[in-house]
């Protein structure tokens, strides 16, 4: 059997050289006052840069997305620069690498806004431990967004993705998962409102399509993305509901209109087998509406990203922790090598401790 996960793969006209994606993990690596990324960043990347694709962390899209500390942004001029260090570290091994376009919405606390409330849809508190300067702390009710800071949202969004090819990316993926703001949006229980972004599934994905017509306005939508996590349940306050299919459905069968990148769906988090609501096999289900290029993320190996591959119902498979302890991973599994086990006491901690010294094969 011919082994699809090293073979290139074109994504949309810009040419990987694996279908093994590195997929977001937030490191909390910029402890500066600018909240950049640094050359530490840089050098992060590019030992991990024999992914066919890298997405980056989530980076803010503003100073109001916010929602834990020591988190590289991409609204000032000081932080593109900052990722113009990683994207030509990137480009030298020959990489490709896509900016994530983060705003959390609910999950963040008065402490990263100078104390006033983060804006979120609706005033439903998430019920999250937030990582602030003090230590975690509990999540409080968050103020509601006007249709002013929705709209400044949009803008936020779509001058990040401006940024982010000022920096030198490949491309960008908005973050629409894991329950931060435009999943807040999706959602029934986290969205209460009763104006043209509250109520129908047509209004509760707005914020999305607005996102993106504001982005196609200023750059090429063939090099944008969307995550999703369609089956997210009892995590980060999101629940699934008897629209949940239908919204997603909707939501996906849209993305044909914009020929993206890639979409980016995950997995079920938890069991949702019991659930009638949930959708059980993500990228099977999506396959059927989705025309273009399916990334799918979830505790893969191997021979599990290999399979799916094969059956055909993604494209691409993103690796998370994996890629943390191993920068070399592509060369391992093409080896067939032990897989070394990361750190998980330093996933957030500053400096180079379980973030740049993890040893390759060759070392």
């Amino acid at each position: 059997m011919n082994t699809i996960l090293f073979e290139s793969y074109d994504l949309n006209g810009q040419q990987l050289n694996n279908r093994i994606v590195m997929a977001p993990m937030t490191r909390s690596r910029s402890d500066n006052p600018e909240h950049k990324a640094t050359e530490l960043t840089a050098k992060y990347y590019q030992q991990r840069a024999t992914a066919g694709l890298i997405i980056t962390e989530g980076t803010f899209v503003s100073p109001e997305a916010v929602g834990v500390i020591n988190v590289p942004a991409i609204y000032s001029k000081e932080q593109v620069d900052g990722w113009k260090l990683t994207t030509e570290a990137v480009h030298q091994e020959g990489g490709k690498i896509f900016a994530q376009l983060w705003h959390t919405g609910a999950y963040s606390h008065p402490d990263l806004h100078g104390g006033k409330k983060p804006l979120a849809p609706s005033n439903v508190n998430p019920q999250q431990q937030v990582f602030t300067a003090s230590g975690f702390q509990l999540s409080g009710e968050p103020q509601p967004m006007t249709t002013e800071d929705i709209k400044r949202t949009v803008e936020d969004f779509a001058n990040a993705a401006v940024n982010a090819f000022e920096a030198g990316f490949d491309g960008v993926e908005i973050h629409g998962a894991n329950g931060y703001l435009l999943q807040q949006f999706f959602s029934k229980n986290a969205n209460l409102r009763t104006d043209e972004y509250g109520g129908s599934v047509e209004n509760r994905a707005r914020i999305l399509f607005e996102i993106l017509n504001a982005i196609q306005k200023v750059a090429d939508t063939g090099k944008v993305a969307v995550r999703l996590n369609p089956s997210l349940s009892g995590i980060m306050g999101i629940l699934v509901d008897d629209e949940t299919i239908e919204l997603y459905n909707y939501i996906v069968n849209r993305l044909n209109d914009y020929n993206l990148a890639y979409v980016h769906l995950i997995e079920p988090f938890t069991d949702v087998s019991n659930n009638p609501h949930a959708i059980q096999e993500v990228a099977k289900h999506f396959r059927k509406i989705y025309k273009g290029t399916i990334i799918i993320n979830r505790g893969f190996n191997k021979d599990t990203a290999e399979k799916v591959l094969q059956d055909g119902d993604a494209d691409l498979v993103s690796f998370g922790v994996l890629f943390i302890a191993n920068p070399d991973l592509v060369e391992r599994f093409k080896k067939n090598a032990a897989l070394s086990q990361p750190d998980q006491t330093t996933f957030y901690t500053p400096g180079e401790k379980g973030y740049t010294d993890y040893p390759t094969l060759n070392q």
